[in-house]
């Protein structure tokens, strides 16, 4: 027999909407890191991360006693989906905040993430190397650097990025367009 972990997602929840609540613990096990830093990403603030990470995993559980989920196979972008609305959501309350502060200085997921010659960064700016790219990446629009950050530094492809972000595919190409030359110009300027 399978240990619940190594079950697929759709027996999980099947497991868990019967009322096996074991089977969500081993659900929420699975994916809580992928989910968390997806979140933190866009938020880059710990205790709103937190939030909207519990936010996240109680609507989740809601919407699954409500049957209200399609098994299609896509259980992770759906709950992608339902954090990043949570995020835009929080975004929008705080609407007057143009940058989100981040009280730990100490960590920023951008600022430790280090780039070298063969990454896909560098292909991004051209042969600049040692380039602060989380400086630059700071000062594009949100949208912009969310497509960065999950294309180049989480592998997401632009089809799984449109269904987390609530956009098509060629929206999200557009975006990346967009930071690609927004960052180009922020680099030449030396900004």
């Amino acid at each position: 027999m399978k240990t619940k972990v190594a079950l697929q997602d759709i027996d999980l929840i099947y497991q868990y909407v019967n009322g096996d609540d074991a089977a969500f613990e081993a659900l929420f096990s699975k994916h809580k890191d992928k989910v968390y830093t997806s979140i933190y990403v866009i938020v880059k603030d710990h205790e709103v991360a937190d939030d909207i990470f519990q936010d996240t995993f109680i609507k989740v559980l809601q919407k699954l006693k409500e049957e209200k989920y399609a098994e299609e196979g896509k259980f992770v972008p759906w709950v992608l989906r339902i954090a990043h609305n949570l995020c835009m959501d929080h975004f929008r309350k705080n609407q007057k905040e143009k940058i989100v502060a981040n009280d730990n200085p100490e960590y920023d997921i951008l600022d430790n993430i280090a780039i070298l010659e063969t990454h896909k960064e560098d292909q991004i700016i051209g042969d600049k190397e040692s380039i602060d790219i989380a400086k630059y990446l700071e000062l594009l629009p949100d949208e912009q650097r969310e497509i960065i950050v999950l294309r180049h530094y989480y592998d997401y492809s632009f089809k799984q990025i449109a269904e987390m972000t609530g956009t098509n595919l060629n929206t999200a190409l557009g975006r990346m367009r967009y930071a690609l030359i927004n960052l180009r110009k922020l680099i030449a300027k030396g900004k």
